[in-house]
């Protein structure tokens, strides 16, 4: 009866701990995407740990955009025209200070302003 006893009072402990582990893991999230940017943010971006160190030929380049600011790291993310319409779009992490990055974001920012006029 006393092992019936203790294996009950284990399981409520347990219980209790997981609940209490799931009400602090959703007030934590409700916190976190209280405002309604970030959450968005969230949904919607990409965070680079691995830069990449390539140079893309400029004219495969159709836009870039920057990592949102909750990454740790803020990089810059080229998109690509893919060399076949059959293909996705890819995507490539650089870093910012590289100055070939620098001189690619000049040419489809003059693309781009070239492109509105």
């Amino acid at each position: 009866m006393i092992e019936r006893h203790d294996s009950a009072v284990s399981s409520v402990a347990t219980f209790m701990k997981t609940s209490l582990l799931f009400l602090t893991l959703c007030c934590a999230l409700q916190f976190n995407t209280s405002d309604g940017s970030t959450a968005s943010d969230i949904e919607n971006s990409i965070c680079c740990f691995n830069p990449r160190n390539i140079r893309i030929p400029l004219q495969r380049l159709e836009y870039y955009y920057w990592t949102s600011d909750i990454c740790p790291l803020r990089h810059i993310v080229f998109v690509t025209a893919p060399e076949d319409p059959s293909t996705p779009k890819k995507q490539f992490c650089m870093d910012p200070e590289n100055k070939w990055v620098q001189r690619a974001i000049n040419h489809l920012d003059k693309k781009h302003a070239k492109n509105l006029n």
